[in-house]
C-alpha cells in the first residue's frame, strides 16, 4: 500500500487486483475465512488447480489483502481488506479516472448507457437524502 495526499486528506490507496485475484477475494469475503480447498469449492466452474489458487493467495498476502493462520498441517486464510473498503476504493478510482472525480457524471453515464428504471433512480435519491441528514 502507498499513501496519497489529496486536499489535506491522507488515506491508504489499496492496490488493484487482477481478475483472478478479485475472484478469489470474492470467495474469501463470502466465506470469511477458508482453506484453499474451501475457496476452490466456492469458485465457479471450471475450477482452477489447487496450486494456482495457492499461488494467487500468496500474491494476495504480499499485497496485504490476505493473512493466514496455521491449522493442523495447513492454513486458513482470512481477508485483511473488507469488501466494502475495496469496492469504495475501486469506485473512487473509476470515478477519478473516467469521470474527472464527478459522481454526477458517473451516475449520468450509467443512466444513459444502461436502462435505469425511474423507481431505481428514486431509490438512489432516497439513499442520498438519508446520507445528507
Amino acid at each position: 500500500m502507498f499513501v496519497v495526499r489529496t486536499k489535506k486528506l491522507v488515506k491508504k490507496m489499496i492496490k488493484q487486483l487482477t481478475k483472478a485475484e478479485e475472484q478469489i477475494m470474492q470467495a474469501l469475503w463470502g466465506l470469511k475465512e477458508a482453506s484453499v480447498k474451501e475457496i476452490i469449492e466456492k469458485l465457479p466452474a471450471p475450477k482452477p488447480a489447487y496450486n494456482t489458487v495457492s499461488t494467487i493467495i500468496r500474491i494476495l498476502e504480499t499485497k496485504e489483502f490476505v493473512d493466514h493462520k496455521p491449522v493442523g498441517r495447513g492454513y486458513i486464510y482470512l481477508p485483511l481488506i473488507g469488501k466494502a473498503e475495496y469496492t469504495n476504493q475501486s469506485l473512487h478510482k473509476l470515478m477519478n479516472g473516467y469521470f474527472e472525480g464527478s459522481f454526477e457524471s458517473l451516475v449520468s453515464f450509467f443512466v444513459k448507457k444502461n436502462k435505469v428504471d425511474i423507481s431505481e433512480l428514486e431509490s438512489i435519491l432516497k439513499e442520498v437524502n438519508k446520507k445528507k441528514k
